[in-house]
């Protein structure tokens, strides 16, 4: 990804969904680089609130309609430059043996979850983004189309593909603000999501994810990034 023009290092950013793993580590990190950050919950704990310089926003939620008007409150038109939605779900499921054990009700919750809320959060937020903003949508790689070699996780890929079209959508919306929008795979990265298993810390993956960011420009809107600044097949 070529190098572009970012947001001052005063600039406001959103991170919805910090209340621990990937998200508070961009909250962090966000605040350490000198952004003026806001970070959502649905309910805080201890270590988002000893976050010096972040403002906590809690009762935020993606997976409800309204859910995000304790944000929106808080801001005001036009001040965001950077918005990061991390909000996520994971629920196993396999290709089961018939229709009878299909999770039908996991499914559901992680298309609204997934995919329903980024895009919920993206359109209930986009007065508050400045023209020529970012928004960066947590997906994952197992979204792929493409990269699907092994099935498995249904409710979980098929949010997730189906995330990554309405990145797709909402990239071509904004492009006449020059807003540009990218969906983020941040690796497998142990949380409590992945039950501490993966091949990278969230500090780390945060890390890459902050650099993807940065480098983010309208020309690119529309894309697939892993954390190590690969591009994504769809």
């Amino acid at each position: 990804m070529s190098t572009s023009t970012s947001q001052s290092s005063s600039s406001k950013v959103v991170v919805i969904g910090a209340n621990r793993g990937i998200g508070f580590e961009l909250a962090k990190q966000l605040q350490g680089k000198g952004h003026d950050v806001i970070a959502t919950c649905r309910s805080t704990r201890g270590d988002l609130d000893q976050l010096d310089g972040v403002t906590v926003v809690e009762g935020v939620d993606t997976s409800k309609d309204g859910g995000l008007a304790p944000l929106v409150a808080v801001l005001d038109d036009n001040s965001v430059g950077m918005l990061i939605v991390n909000a996520g779900i994971l629920k196993p499921d396999q290709m089961p043996s018939s229709v009878d054990e299909l999770d039908l009700d996991g499914i559901r919750e992680q298309f609204e979850v997934n995919s329903i809320g980024p895009l919920r959060a993206t359109v209930a937020l986009q007065s508050k983004l400045q023209d020529g903003g970012k928004v960066g949508l947590m997906t994952s790689r197992m979204g792929s189309i493409a990269d699907n070699t092994s099935g498995g996780m249904l409710g979980y890929r098929v949010s997730k593909t189906a995330l990554n079209q309405f990145g797709m959508c909402l990239a071509h919306g904004l492009k006449e603000r020059n807003i540009a929008v990218c969906l983020l795979h941040p690796g497998f990265v142990r949380t409590d999501m992945t039950g501490g298993n993966g091949y990278i810390d969230a500090d780390e993956s945060a890390s890459g994810l902050i650099d993807v960011m940065t480098q983010l420009d309208v020309e690119k809107t529309g894309t697939f990034w892993h954390t190590n600044g690969e591009e994504l097949p769809w």
